[in-house]
């Protein structure tokens, strides 16, 4: 059907070209009509991507809703774009998550407003491209693209250090993604000319040319991640980034690591990705164990969470390098629910600082006596960061744990001290922050959330719960495509 056919390229440009169409109101004076052509032009753009989930054929493991054209006819460059059971719940995250910052910022962003807007729902396009390209040039021109809106969002309108802030986080991600687009070079060579990233999972390529790809790629996505100890620009950016960046930043952009790891790593390479899984099962548990330790002696709320998502996120690249089929499925639904908390947790930051103008532990105490909606809120968040059953932050982390047992108990004791550390330091902070007596007089001044705050946070943690107390909507889509990636795998293991 023609409407199959082009509904991927509606997902990526519908956002991109609103975006770019209230870059040209370039007048705060309109501000009110440049907000409502974004929110309206993000609640499109998830509209749209819906039918991605409802027509969407579980039982297939190929790609579906393909669109296949040609670009560059002289470099063998085509116009290649497809979903499985990997990257539509993560396009579904993305589209979810746009209405949600253009909301959060209505009535904080009161300068440059078009071009605030505007950053975001171009980066939400660039994005879905990045999940979406089965191209590798494609992929390469959506991944680098996806720098420039996060680099001027964190640049304008973060924090004191933002242009440090924004600088390391642009170069630490370029870096690493040159290598990415060397490999791509050599994958074009030996193939006879193509860059479709399916026909490199055929290839017979020898363990010594798979290790040194394995490293280009590692060195790309490891970044993005972010993996220990390659995790140090994320704090600075996640402390400079104004809300709307922290949420888009931990929710979204942290995913395009997993994701490169999952499409590109596991089966172009497969035998290289089991030569250097202890490496990577190292490397993960050390984000989990030692950086949870760090989030512990943190003063920064941001800082706590920001270093809270790498520990995190070390799960997601645990579950992929245990190769069974609970290690990659609670991957996954580690990511989409780290979208879901990691983007609450920094909105109920963004939430006390519009008031008090503080992300410091020590400036708040007794927050729920003047904010009880909100204690209660955030309360849920907190809960669900630390791993609390019945609640996304549970479910992945449980898998993944089940998964690593199953190869070497140490796996999962050290992996499930995170629900240790998780428990110490969320909720050290929210009980100096939420509860004690009153010891800042400007606490006295604060009022609870508004309606425009709570929508948004009775949306999260509709998510939160749902995935948490009934994650099947999600697992099953992703079942059959998990399925076929480790046969793959163990077809090629040497």
């Amino acid at each position: 059907m023609l409407f199959d056919f082009s509904l991927l390229s509606l997902v990526i440009w519908l956002p991109i070209f609103v975006g770019i169409a209230i870059l040209t109101i370039n007048d705060d004076r309109n501000a009110q009509l440049i907000k409502w052509l974004a929110l309206i032009g993000s609640l499109a753009g998830l509209l749209v991507a819906i039918p991605l989930y409802t027509r969407f054929d579980p039982i297939v493991s190929s790609m579906q809703f393909v669109e296949y054209r040609v670009w560059i006819e002289r470099f063998n460059v085509h116009y290649h774009l497809g979903v499985d059971g990997i990257s539509m719940p993560l396009i579904l995250l993305n589209c979810f998550t746009t209405p949600l910052v253009i909301i959060a910022g209505w009535r904080v962003i009161n300068k440059r407003i078009s071009q605030y807007m505007g950053a975001f729902l171009i980066m939400s396009g660039i994005v879905n491209g990045v999940f979406s390209s089965l191209d590798a040039i494609l992929f390469y021109i959506f991944w680098e693209a996806s720098l420039i809106p996060m680099f001027l969002i964190i640049g304008i309108w973060g924090g004191p250090n933002r242009v440090y802030a924004a600088i390391k986080f642009f170069l630490y991600t370029l870096l690493g993604s040159l290598l990415m687009l060397i490999a791509f070079i050599y994958l074009y060579r030996i193939s006879g000319g193509s860059f479709s990233i399916l026909d490199y999972h055929k290839l017979p390529l020898p363990l010594v040319s798979q290790i040194f790809i394995f490293i280009a790629f590692f060195l790309a996505f490891a970044v993005k991640v972010p993996m220990w100890p390659v995790h140090t620009w994320l704090p600075d950016a996640h402390v400079e980034a104004p809300t709307g960046g922290s949420i888009v930043l931990a929710a979204i952009l942290l995913k395009l690591g997993g994701y490169g790891f999952i499409r590109f790593s596991l089966p172009i390479v497969p035998d290289a990705s089991h030569y250097l899984s202890d490496m990577m099962i190292v490397l993960s548990l050390i984000a989990v164990v030692y950086i949870g330790l760090i989030a512990l002696v943190q003063a920064d709320m941001k800082k706590l969470i920001a270093y809270s998502s790498v520990s995190h996120m070390g799960f997601v690249t645990l579950g992929l390098f245990l190769f069974n089929v609970y290690g990659v499925e609670g991957a996954m639904v580690q990511m989409i629910s780290h979208g879901f908390i990691s983007g609450a947790m920094f909105f109920c930051v963004g939430v006390m600082y519009d008031r008090l103008h503080s992300r410091q532990i020590a400036d708040y105490g007794g927050v729920v006596s003047k904010m009880p909606v909100f204690a209660a809120f955030f309360m849920l968040f907190s809960m669900a960061n630390a791993g609390l059953p019945g609640t996304s932050g549970f479910v992945g982390e449980f898998m993944v744990i089940m998964a690593a047992i199953k190869i070497n108990f140490w796996y999962a004791f050290f992996a499930a001290s995170t629900l240790i550390f998780g428990a110490a330091y969320t909720l050290w902070m929210y009980k100096r922050v939420v509860f004690g007596t009153v010891t800042n007089p400007n606490v006295n001044q604060l009022e609870d959330v508004t309606g425009r705050e709570v929508l948004i946070l009775t949306i999260l943690a509709a998510m939160v719960l749902w995935v948490g107390l009934y994650p099947l909507p999600l697992t099953e889509v992703m079942h059959v495509t998990v399925d076929n990636l480790l046969a793959h795998i163990a077809r090629s293991k040497l």
